[in-house]
């Protein structure tokens, strides 16, 4: 059998990854919101929890101080976490990557109108299944972030915006929720501080489109989930019920206990500058050890999380790397053998251009962000060679297809051409043209539409076909080839396929 160590693995283009002078030398997972949960006898209810420090960082919110700043001003204690979150460098979790503590700066609080928070624990991007973990797993973690975040933005009342296909973890969830009350962790006058706050939960119906925030407060107010336009409908100011609204992802919310339990600064210290803390990476695909792994935020590369023994552990014997989607399957595809040119500080302390082979790019927002793509979700899907990446796009561009809310045209429309078109080709009907209408169709959807669904739709398509145009357009002509030696086949341009498609360039609508 082939040896799969990283030494003997090649790249689609021949190339090997890395040179044995460059093996890593062991790369290790850092443990900060995973730290417990996978511990044999670990259970998810609060007598266990406890026992490992459970709210314990509640205890510790809630006893804050007053600060004096230097200039002679004084920071609440709520005004002083909201500050702690913003210097710790935390950034969302869920996919945008925006400062949490920055986010929570925006929220409108001289309105007069309620503030509420809601946690978005609607994980859907295909290829992610971090947030499951904590959900399944170590449910008071979330609800001791959610309670200490309530806490310092002034929240009365909360919710849990769960997938609804994911059952068990709505009633571990309401289990742990009842616990906590029990304990005084939750309800009226908490830990006798006289702050009142209550959690729900609410199950969604399994909508793709309930990840984004204001689909997500539509379907949380009983309607139909469609995305509001932003400006003006941005729920730090016209959120759920109108009012001012923070939605933060499941892992943000956790880390916001840590932030709490270590400080900023030393928060800070893990990860790398502007991509601070930690990070659950959901790995899958074409690898011998698929499964979810915490990082430092930047400290491993994609190389090492996909060949290293702590992490993926290589691909399957005898098969070589040909692709990479590397934040969950609306991020662009990245090609092996690629290199890119990123953004370095030097010795001299200027920043200056490097470049970066694709295995060696640093996990972290900035650097994917540098090479065209997004760390999204922080799930790698990983693709070798016996991947046709026709059939990979197919399988993708139906999905979408099938989760448009329908609001706009461009996706509504789009993301249905863009799923036909790439059945056609799986299906023995395509054309060599393909290539081109398949690209077409994909930038009429980007930046048409009220919110990010159209960039998830098209950027697979966009990027796909431009790294593969050889094997997208090889497909389409031997299908033409295919059709023209069939039987009582004048010409591919006579397939009934042809006939109802509109021609690259002539993007039609209806």
């Amino acid at each position: 059998m082939p040896d799969p160590s990283p030494q003997n693995v090649k790249n689609a283009d021949g190339s090997a990854w890395p040179p044995v002078s460059q093996a890593p030398v062991g790369p290790r997972p850092f443990k900060l919101i995973l730290k417990d949960l996978d511990e044999p006898g670990y259970t998810p209810d609060i007598g266990c929890y406890q026992r490992h420090g459970g709210y314990e960082a509640l205890k510790r919110a809630l006893a804050m101080p007053a600060r004096d700043l230097p200039d002679g001003k004084k920071l609440s204690p709520q005004e002083a976490l909201r500050e702690d979150v913003k210097a710790s460098g935390l950034r969302g979790r869920g996919g945008a990557g925006f400062s949490a503590g920055l986010k929570w700066s925006f929220v409108d609080r001289r309105s007069g109108k309620p503030i509420y928070l809601i946690c978005n624990a609607d994980e859907s991007e295909p290829g992610t299944f971090k947030d499951r973990q904590i959900l399944h797993k170590d449910p008071h973690q979330l609800i001791e972030g959610m309670i200490i975040s309530c806490w310092a933005n002034d929240v009365k009342l909360a919710y849990i915006y769960i997938r609804g296909e994911m059952p068990h973890a709505a009633k571990l969830l309401n289990q742990a929720l009842k616990e906590a009350r029990a304990a005084g962790f939750l309800g009226k006058n908490i830990l006798g501080t006289g702050y009142d706050l209550e959690i729900h939960v609410h199950r969604g119906a399994g909508a793709y489109i309930c990840g984004e925030e204001t689909g997500l407060i539509e379907s949380l107010e009983g309607k139909r989930a469609y995305p509001r336009i932003k400006p003006p409908y941005f729920p730090a100011v016209l959120g759920l019920y109108m009012c001012p609204t923070i939605v933060n992802n499941v892992e943000t919310l956790c880390h916001v206990k840590h932030i709490v339990l270590m400080g900023p600064g030393e928060y800070a210290k893990l990860g790398t500058p502007n991509n601070t803390g930690t990070r659950i990476v959901s790995l899958s695909g074409d690898v011998q050890q698929p499964g979810y792994y915490e990082i430092q935020v930047g400290r491993v590369t994609l190389g090492e999380l996909i060949f290293d023994k702590n992490f993926g552990g290589g691909l399957k014997p005898g098969r070589s790397l040909k692709a990479i989607i590397p934040g969950g399957s609306s991020s662009k595809v990245l090609k092996a053998g690629e290199v890119f040119k990123l953004n370095r500080k030097g010795a001299d302390g200027q920043m200056t251009k490097v470049d970066v082979p694709l295995l060696d790019l640093p996990y972290d927002f900035d650097s994917l962000q540098q090479a065209g793509t997004m760390s999204g979700s922080s799930a790698i899907i990983v693709l070798d060679d016996s991947r046709s990446m026709v059939e990979t796009l197919g399988n993708l561009s139906e999905f979408y297809a099938h989760e448009s809310c329908g609001q706009c045209t461009p996706c509504r429309e789009g993301a249905l051409w863009l799923a036909k078109a790439t059945h056609r080709l799986c299906h023995g009907e395509g054309r060599k043209a393909d290539a081109d209408y398949l690209t077409h169709i994909a930038q009429n959807i980007q930046g048409r539409t009220i919110c990010a669904f159209g960039e998830a739709a098209s950027w697979p398509v966009l990027s796909f076909v431009k790294k593969f145009r050889d094997e997208f357009e090889a497909q389409g002509a031997a299908d033409e080839a295919a059709r023209a030696k069939a039987p009582g086949s004048a010409s591919s341009a006579s397939h009934p396929s042809n006939a109802t498609r509109p021609a690259a360039g002539s993007l039609q609508t209806h």
